[in-house]
């Protein structure tokens, strides 16, 4: 499977730059600046990887959840 190219997606006046990772793993870049690593949990759910372990981070966040339904748009 060959590495996808980065994209940008617009979430409410805000570009996230996103970079793909390994499968179902992308690195969120906002204003330049890494951002935030997300993976996708379920169809509808995606979870924030901890910075210091790499470890998902359970809870709700309708941010990350955002970024990952435009992720899904791009990424068939």
């Amino acid at each position: 499977m060959e590495m996808q190219e980065p994209f940008d997606i617009e979430i409410g006046g805000n570009t996230y730059s996103v970079f793909p990772d390994e499968k179902d793993t992308y690195t969120v870049f906002k204003d330049g600046k890494e951002y935030v690593q997300i993976i996708k949990d379920t169809e509808t759910t995606w979870l924030k990887l901890s910075p210091e372990t790499g470890l998902p981070l359970f809870g709700m966040d309708e941010e990350i959840n955002l970024i990952g339904a435009e992720i899904q748009k791009i990424v068939k």
